[in-house]
């Protein structure tokens, strides 16, 4: 397995598209994707704050099915750490703290403004949107990534399971830039 650690924040697991995705690109092996227990809290919190159609009993086993499928995902021990660091927003620390405990080199986030690349360099961590981290997977093995959807696309069962309906998933998702390079492999898709 690679050495190469990537934190996902809690904005990109609260779409449970985008969530599947991410955890079927951490499966590849390509990279080591990690999080805390505080981030399932963050994205279970919203998910359940917006979506009343779910509870808490299935966010939980989303969240045990996601720490079972990618091994040594949950980093602790970082709490330590949070006092020391700055960010715009204080309440995103605690990401930086653990993306430092665990030495990874990206933080995948939507938040980008909240993550600031002078702030970030001092540890070696770069923020990442997951349109431009997925893209770094694609040019290291665009089959990898391939097959990652293919997989995700073949388990849907509503709405349809065409790779176009996929794709158009995945543009909603914000991921124009994956889905231009997917398009381009369709049929393998």
């Amino acid at each position: 397995m690679t050495n190469f650690t990537a934190i996902y924040d809690a904005c990109v697991l609260y779409p449970a598209p985008l969530r599947d995705f991410l955890l079927r690109l951490a499966m590849t092996e390509l990279f080591r994707a990690r999080w805390t227990d505080r981030i399932h809290e963050e994205w279970v919190r919203s998910v359940l704050n917006n979506r009343k159609d779910l509870s808490a009993d299935q966010l939980e086993r989303t969240r045990q099915l996601m720490d079972r499928a990618v091994p040594d995902c949950l980093v602790t021990d970082y709490e330590d750490l949070i006092i020391s660091l700055e960010l715009p927003d204080p309440d995103d620390r605690h990401v930086l703290a653990a993306a430092t405990r665990c030495q990874a080199a990206v933080i995948v986030t939507f938040n980008l403004d909240d993550f600031p690349g002078n702030i970030l360099n001092q540890y070696g961590i770069e923020a990442q949107h997951p349109d431009e981290f997925i893209g770094h997977l694609l040019d290291l093995d665009p089959g990898a990534v391939c097959n990652a959807a293919r997989q995700q696309r073949q388990a849907l069962r509503y709405p349809s399971n065409s790779s176009r309906a996929f794709l158009d998933t995945l543009l909603r998702q914000g991921l124009a830039g994956t889905v231009a390079r997917l398009e381009e492999m369709i049929d393998l898709i």
